[in-house]
């Protein structure tokens, strides 16, 4: 995958025949497993001859070929959602059968053509990696704190106080964080302590 995937930025589709088989692939960004469900069972045709579907949510993937014979659907869904550089991303595609057999080769070109040609097509945004960090600072900093934060455009997450001062609770995208320590190191006089939260994660 990318090292800076990208999801789409709507649902999307797009349709195909080959040998008179029709391809309908549909797409759409997703915040976890139970959102890629819940689309799949939303747009899968029930009297159609196969909606096979993969996902990718991060290291979270799964795929299915539906009745189609093994390996030949859900798994080059799943390539091309990859080889698109996409993330947090499903795709159904739904086959009506056309009376001509495509082969084993035949299907998994239909299957992961149609999934990158509609990838390919739809309005993406980045995603960006993320850092979540622990601050403390004394009560008399907080406000300068509060600024430099809004400033960064970083979330907070958790804000707690004690006798000795504040500890927030921020994220924000990982390409800022140095710049914002060194910025409240010399606005605060080196009065602000980090600590790291564990993981990096991902948003839009």
């Amino acid at each position: 995958m990318a090292a800076m995937p990208h999801t789409l930025a709507a649902p999307t589709s797009h349709a195909l025949e080959i040998k008179h088989s029709r391809f309908l692939a549909q797409a759409a960004p997703i915040a976890g497993a139970a959102d890629a469900l819940a689309f799949i069972a939303g747009v899968s045709v029930a009297d159609a001859t196969h909606n096979c579907w993969a996902y990718r949510h991060g290291n979270e993937y799964r795929s299915s070929d539906d009745g189609e014979p093994a390996g030949t659907a859900g798994r080059p869904i799943l390539a091309a959602i990859d080889g698109q550089g996409c993330d947090r991303v499903v795709v159904v595609v739904t086959r009506w059968y056309g009376g001509i057999k495509l082969g084993a080769g035949g299907l998994v070109r239909a299957y992961g053509g149609s999934t990158a040609e509609c990838l390919r097509l739809a309005p993406r945004q980045p995603l960006i990696a993320m850092r979540r960090l622990c601050l403390t600072c004394p009560f008399d900093e907080l406000g300068t704190v509060h600024t430099q934060l809004a400033a960064y455009t970083a979330s907070k997450h958790d804000e707690q106080f004690d006798e000795h001062g504040a500890r927030l609770t921020i994220e924000l995208p990982a390409d800022r964080v140095d710049s914002l320590k060194t910025q409240l190191r010399d606005a605060t006089r080196d009065r602000v302590r980090w600590s790291e939260e564990p993981g990096v994660s991902e948003e839009e």
